[in-house]
């Protein structure tokens, strides 16, 4: 009696298993086995490349995130910038307004001061002849004489247009006040007499007759008001 016999084990029967196992594993793997691992690997793939370009998106939409906070970090500072620089062209352009309209108010200030000068140098102009005449009969009265034309003009002169003595011979710039405006023929005697190149010429009513002389280096009072106010000072 063989071996299987002895254990009671049939050994055709053996055989048709170990065949049919060898058949069922052989079409287990090609046809089930083999493509559910294929597909598993697969499926395994595409989850890491999911997890993949998901990590790749993340870090784009991070990088995303920041490049526009940077961009938008630059359009906040160029945009802060433009403001500056229009407020700063703004506090110009008031501060060039604000400087023309002073300098318009000036002018207008000037102009309207010059014109005053002006108006009331030729009104004093226009009675020049009246306070000679009122002057000529009031003299003629207290002198009990008539006071011909030549003596006229020469009383003008000396009351309105004579240097006084101490104003000769100054160089430099000088200033010369009269109390009524002086003829150009007066005023150039008078630059003459004083001798120096630049003369200005100016009025004050308040003197109310002869001349004031300045420069630099000293003055020479010839005024009426100042005579008068010494005439006051020596009977006191």
């Amino acid at each position: 009696m063989s071996v299987p016999d002895t254990i009671g084990i049939n050994p055709g029967l053996l055989l048709i298993w170990l065949i049919a196992f060898i058949v069922l594993y052989t079409v287990l793997t090609r046809f089930i086995y083999d493509p559910l691992t294929n597909v598993l690997n697969e499926r395994r793939n595409r989850i890491a490349k999911g997890l993949e370009d998901a990590a790749a998106a993340a870090r784009a939409r991070e990088n995303a995130e920041t490049e526009a906070e940077k961009i938008l970090a630059q359009a906040r500072s160029e945009a802060q910038k433009v403001i500056d620089e229009a407020r700063g062209r703004g506090d110009d352009v008031a501060a060039t307004i604000e400087q023309e309209a002073r300098q318009e108010a000036a002018k207008i200030q000037y102009d309207a001061q010059t014109e005053a000068v002006a108006m009331r140098n030729a009104e004093l102009g226009n009675l020049r002849e009246q306070v000679l005449n009122i002057s000529v009969a009031v003299a003629g009265r207290i002198l009990n004489e008539n006071i011909t034309k030549s003596k006229q003009k020469a009383l003008v002169n000396s009351f309105i247009a004579e240097l006084p003595e101490g104003a000769k011979g100054i160089s430099g710039a000088v200033e010369v006040v009269s109390a009524m405006p002086l003829t150009a023929a007066e005023q150039k005697n008078v630059q003459s007499q004083v001798g120096a190149d630049e003369v200005d010429f100016s009025v004050d009513p308040d003197i109310l007759g002869g001349l004031i002389v300045r420069w630099p280096g000293g003055l020479v009072d010839g005024s009426v008001r100042s005579q008068l106010s010494s005439l006051s000072r020596s009977l006191n």
